[in-house]
């Protein structure tokens, strides 16, 4: 069995994250807060789906804040025309996504 010398996990393992990463039915949507302030939601991952490193990816791309609340990824500000670029670079598939 070959180890990823990144990751430490088995290859196969992988593999499977990525096709896990297909089947997902993600939602974008933004949320007018206090203050006017806008945030923007990214919900729908299973939990096989490492959501921490998704969403560190997110708001490096973004150059945003953000946190992780119930299985929801929360971005400071209004980034929803960006976030599915991010996505599908990732590894994300286009058609799991929606706005």
């Amino acid at each position: 069995m070959e180890i990823d010398p990144r990751t430490g996990l088995p290859v196969t393992a992988i593999a499977w994250e990525d096709l896990s990463k297909g089947e997902q039915k993600i939602k974008i949507a933004t949320e007018k807060r206090r203050y006017g302030k806008v945030t923007t939601l990214v919900s729908g991952f299973d939990k096989s789906i490492d959501l921490k490193a998704t969403a560190k990816a997110l708001k490096e791309g973004l150059a945003c804040g953000g946190t992780i609340r119930e299985q929801t990824i929360e971005l400071q500000g209004d980034h929803k025309k960006h976030v599915r670029l991010i996505l599908v670079k990732i590894g994300f598939s286009d058609e799991s996504i929606e706005e």
